[in-house]
């Protein structure tokens, strides 16, 4: 509901931005943002591990890389699916 100059509320409609495109690029943006930042965390968890079991920092730093491209394959492949079960 939105306050007017007289005091009443007045009710809002919740959907009339949802079918924006400026919405719709914001969650787009907001989604890629965090799948890359949950992509960079489980790399370095990974390369962590890596060196803790006595891996050399070559084969950490590869660890670490594939565990990256498979959780923004696995994020992909999310997606993918979504969008084919919405249409």
């Amino acid at each position: 509901m939105a306050n007017t100059a007289s005091g009443r509320f007045v009710p809002v409609n919740a959907q009339s931005h949802a079918g924006s495109p400026n919405v719709n690029l914001a969650v787009a943006l907001l989604t890629t943002a965090l799948v890359i930042i949950v992509a960079l965390l489980a790399a370095a968890g990974a390369g962590k591990l890596a060196r803790l079991d006595g891996a050399t920092y070559p084969t950490a730093l590869t660890r670490a890389a594939t565990t990256f491209t498979a959780v923004l394959t696995l994020a992909t492949t999310a997606t993918t699916a979504y969008a084919a079960l919405r249409t």
